[in-house]
């Protein structure tokens, strides 16, 4: 019975579901096309993070500098764009900047055998300070308005954001579930030794999955500025810990090799519903973060308890 549940994510979507009809009954307002329009929006950033985050967790390692790779790459394409480059050279240069941070973490952990969590915690801080050098610590406004296309504008009435976040998922799902790379990701988290022994090249697949993390990372960063029309030096601050989040609430195992992106995708719904589930209810604010912060607790608890079943 816990392998059905597991296989096709009954729990989290059993879950995600009662969350959905409790927030239908108690406000009517929850239960409208726009307000569910709203929601697939909101969760597009942390899914894209969730998505990266996810290659990373199959190898049992972590990515704590998600949150900064957004701000800095981010910073650097709407600088260069109020500084009149071309939009599409700024994005695809934050794209490289997100490559890089990701390329970073992968050489440090892939090569110098370092923690993840190490590594990742001083990124997180080196980029974060890069980010603030770069913006003097204060926001980079007057974006081109030809950049709002791609966070604001919406095709046959929906947003920009949920459609790349759906194409990204979709590219993810095949590249994890129906290719060779995909499954030598699986066999490197299931166990790195034996991976090896098998003839896996174990480094090349640890360096590529924090490389997609740091791209997804940078186009998380992108589609947040078009939205918000500036770029923020604070910008991420918190996010690796709801992609995270997001990914365990998904049944992917913190311990590597088990996990789908389909789950991650339910564990991004079931945080997107909660947040605006308490922003319709005028929840306070702290009490957000106390909720917030009992989800990841049980989710971690969920996941140990289905390592030592």
């Amino acid at each position: 019975m816990a392998n059905v549940l597991r296989r096709y994510h009954l729990g989290p979507l059993i879950g995600f579901l009662l969350l959905f009809i409790i927030l239908s009954i108690v406000s009517p307002q929850f239960l409208t096309f726009g307000n569910l329009r709203n929601v697939a929006l909101q969760m597009s950033v942390n899914t894209l993070l969730a998505v990266g985050m996810t290659f990373v967790i199959l190898t049992s390692g972590i990515d704590l500098s998600v949150g900064s790779t957004l701000a800095l790459s981010s910073a650097i394409a709407a600088g260069l764009m109020v500084g009149h480059t071309p939009i599409w050279l700024a994005v695809v240069i934050a794209l490289v900047v997100g490559l890089l941070a990701g390329l970073l973490n992968g050489i440090f952990i892939a090569y110098a055998r370092l923690a993840p969590f190490i590594v990742t915690l001083g990124t997180m801080t080196l980029f974060r300070g890069m980010t603030e050098i770069y913006t003097q610590g204060t926001p980079i406004f007057n974006i081109p308005t030809g950049f709002s296309w791609l966070g604001t504008a919406q095709l046959a009435g929906i947003p920009v954001p949920v459609i790349l976040t759906v194409l990204i998922l979709v590219a993810a799902w095949i590249i994890l579930h129906r290719s060779i790379p995909g499954r030598r990701i699986y066999a490197v988290g299931g166990n790195e030794q034996v991976a090896y022994l098998a003839g896996v090249r174990v480094k090349k697949y640890l360096l590529l999955v924090y490389m997609v993390s740091g791209v997804l990372a940078a186009v998380a960063g992108l589609v947040l500025t078009s939205r918000l029309g500036s770029a923020e030096p604070t910008a991420g601050t918190g996010y690796e810990l709801d992609a995270i989040t997001a990914v365990v609430l998904g049944g992917t195992s913190l311990f590597g090799g088990e996990g789908t992106l389909v789950g991650t995708l339910i564990g991004a719904a079931i945080l997107g519903v909660i947040d605006n589930g308490l922003n319709i209810l005028n929840v306070n604010s702290f009490w957000q973060d106390a909720v917030r912060g009992a989800i990841i607790l049980l989710a971690i608890l969920l996941d140990r308890k289905k390592v030592t079943r």
